[in-house]
């Protein structure tokens, strides 16, 4: 998958998310740049775009994104290592599975 296909299906990612088909983005495009983009949509966004492209980020890759751009380059080098196989379906592998944490606050 090139760079122009990420791009295409990210735009629709963040048109349904933010639901606005008329929504335009490119590598320079931060939160700054979209009303509705606060940090509970950025979790949705996230989680969509870890949906739509069968992935997951680490979170190392999630606190260290500053815009579009960087996240089209972390989709763009998963595409390179993904099996090819599986690349030609747009699937990316996803690390392995980790435990999940739950605290209660009292």
């Amino acid at each position: 998958m090139d760079k122009e296909k990420i791009t295409a299906r990210l735009t629709e990612v963040f048109r349904d998310v933010f639901d606005d088909e008329e929504l335009e983005i490119d590598d320079a495009t931060t939160a700054d740049d979209i009303e509705a983009w606060d940090s509970l949509e950025h979790i949705s966004l996230i989680a969509a775009v870890e949906k739509a492209f069968k992935m997951r980020f680490t979170m190392k890759e999630v606190s260290g994104m500053k815009n579009v751009g960087e996240m089209i380059n972390i989709l763009c080098e998963r595409a390179k290592s993904a099996d090819p196989d599986t690349r030609k379906n747009f699937l990316f592998p996803a690390p392995k599975k980790r435990g999940i944490c739950l605290v209660y606050i009292k």
